[in-house]
């Protein structure tokens, strides 16, 4: 990859002579200064010939790049010192940066003895007193060291994603087909609806409160949607993921149909279930779900409400839940709302 930037050496060379006059300093103290600078964080440098391309000026960096001294470096090219097709593309990369007037930034691989480096090049042509620039000054910076942490990165999701996907064919194999849903492995709306139900007469028997939560998947990005089912069966198999990852044994979650599912939290106050859904809400905002080595992502709305103080039936209690859902989405979404508390009159 090759890339220009902007400023011209002329415009940076006068400033550099207008900041020396009004700093009343030596000749050659900023260029003093730069390969000071240079030599301190550990690039490499050198000073090359335009027409024939020969080393004029190395530091000793550059040349331990290449397994030599800096005097052996000197007077040769890289013809000399690489293969033929490395020392092409370097060579093209010199002269394009001796036809502009700024400094030209490329990347470069160097493979000396068996060893590979990657590095970031800076090259600029330096002008002459009179006639055409006859020298590149160039700045090579190692990050041989960044590029493989990106690659770790790119295999740790990569292994991420065919984890995810394992573990996903092992549910769905031992999931039961009758009781829970295909894509999610939650429970389906016959099965939880009965246990909503057995929820409600025991918590009426035993004056006890249990909490019911409605969950809407916000609208997905354009990013997923581009993507298409697959995509969408990624997001939906990690929200399941999470949502009985979440749940304990006496608990229950249900997907009620395409985008909505439910949450019965027993034995579970107000206060209690929303903290526990403001979790989960976080987890699923910065959850990794991985497709073709890219992140999805997805959120979700939440409305909260409880047995007995919001509601007093198990259809006030859906009714209750659903309200508080519609008013986390009106808020944009990826919020949880409360459901209001009812008062007795006296």
């Amino acid at each position: 990859m090759i890339e220009s930037m902007q400023a011209s050496l002329p415009d940076l060379a006068a400033r550099a002579r207008e900041l020396s006059a009004a700093l009343a300093l030596d000749e050659g103290a900023l260029g003093g200064a730069l390969f000071g600078m240079v030599t301190r964080l550990d690039a490499l440098l050198a000073i090359k010939e335009i027409s024939t391309g020969r080393y004029v000026n190395v530091n000793v960096r550059m040349a331990a790049a290449f397994r030599r001294e800096p005097h052996d470096l000197v007077g040769k090219t890289d013809a000399d010192l690489l293969e033929p097709g490395q020392s092409s593309t370097w060579r093209g990369a010199e002269l394009a940066a001796a036809g502009q007037t700024g400094p030209l930034l490329s990347d470069h691989r160097l493979e000396v003895d068996g060893h590979r480096r990657e590095f970031n090049a800076t090259r600029i042509a330096l002008p002459a007193r009179q006639g055409p620039p006859r020298f590149l000054f160039c700045v090579w910076v190692d990050v041989t060291a960044e590029k493989q942490r990106e690659i770790q990165l790119g295999r740790a999701l990569q292994q991420l994603e065919q984890q995810q996907q394992t573990g996903e064919a092992l549910r769905r194999e031992l999931q039961d087909q009758g009781l829970r849903d295909s894509v999610t492995g939650l429970y389906q709306r016959d099965h939880f609806d009965d246990q909503l139900h057995r929820e409600v007469d025991l918590s009426s028997r035993e004056h006890r409160e249990f909490a019911l939560v409605s969950i809407a998947l916000d609208p997905l990005s354009a990013k997923v949607k581009a993507c298409g089912e697959p995509a969408r069966s990624r997001v939906l198999e990690a929200l399941g993921r999470l949502l009985r990852s979440n749940t304990r044994a006496m608990d229950a979650s249900c997907r009620l149909d395409e985008d909505r599912f439910a949450v019965l939290l027993s034995g579970v106050g107000l206060a209690t279930a929303h903290s526990r859904m403001e979790g989960l809400r976080r987890q699923c905002a910065t959850q990794i779900v991985m497709l073709d080595g890219r992140d999805l992502g997805f959120s979700v709305s939440m409305g909260v409400a409880s047995f007995p103080h919001t509601a007093h039936t198990q259809e006030e209690l859906m009714s209750a839940a659903d309200a508080a859902l519609l008013e986390a989405q009106a808020r944009g979404g990826n919020h949880v709302a409360l459901a209001s508390i009812k008062f007795e009159e006296l």
